[in-house]
């Protein structure tokens, strides 16, 4: 200890004092969604790589529950796998095709889910899109606005700089010959539009900015 009185009490009685009502509020609003104990105690000590963590997981999902070579390096048409989501909950998921890119570097994936036929769009990270991506909406910006679905910006009903009220409807999406009314979080002015109409736009693009 080099001449330096040891610490013979409960090494906690030296730590700084911590709210910690105020500290689970400030983690929660961060997350958007409760925390436990435990993770509470991970955010105190790692406040960010917990918090990156956690809109990761909210992002991706459960992804520790995958097999771990699939995790590593995915599945090729033909595989099935069993994924216990929770106990006595077991999905089979079996790969059929993958189709050829598109000019924005996404292909689309077909598998079965529990025998039931799926396709989603994927971006393929090994190739350079043709054309420029959309910006994304950051989901912890109470005014950002995303699209909840992939399809076409039909209308705008708004211009930038226009003052909105909550639930005004800012623009509608077309999207399997349906269209989508999308309304404004909150009452203030739209202080960017990144989209026009005619844009192609895919689920959680950013749509407006409310603020």
């Amino acid at each position: 200890l080099a001449g330096r009185t040891p610490i013979t009490d409960r090494p906690g009685k030296h730590l700084t004092p911590v709210d910690l009502e105020s500290e689970r509020k400030t983690v929660e609003k961060a997350i958007d969604r409760s925390v436990s104990e435990a993770e509470l105690a991970s955010y105190l000590m790692y406040p960010k790589v917990f918090t990156d963590f956690a809109k990761k997981k909210r992002e991706h999902g459960r992804l520790d529950v995958l097999p771990t070579p699939v995790f590593f390096y995915g599945m090729a048409p033909g595989d099935e796998i069993t994924v216990e989501i929770e106990k006595g909950k077991i999905l089979i998921v079996r790969l059929l095709t993958v189709a050829e890119p598109d000019e924005a570097g996404q292909r689309e994936v077909f598998f079965e889910l529990n025998g039931q036929p799926r396709m989603v769009r994927v971006v393929d990270r090994a190739l350079a899109p043709k054309t420029a991506a959309n910006e994304k909406a950051d989901e912890g910006n109470a005014g950002h606005v995303p699209a909840p679905m992939p399809g076409m910006v039909a209308t705008l009903a708004v211009s930038e700089g226009q003052s909105v009220k909550a639930g005004d409807v800012l623009m509608t999406l077309e999207a399997m010959k349906m269209e989508t009314a999308i309304h404004a979080p909150r009452d203030g002015s739209v202080k960017r539009l990144p989209v026009k109409a005619g844009a192609q736009v895919e689920a959680k693009d950013l749509l407006a900015e409310v603020g």
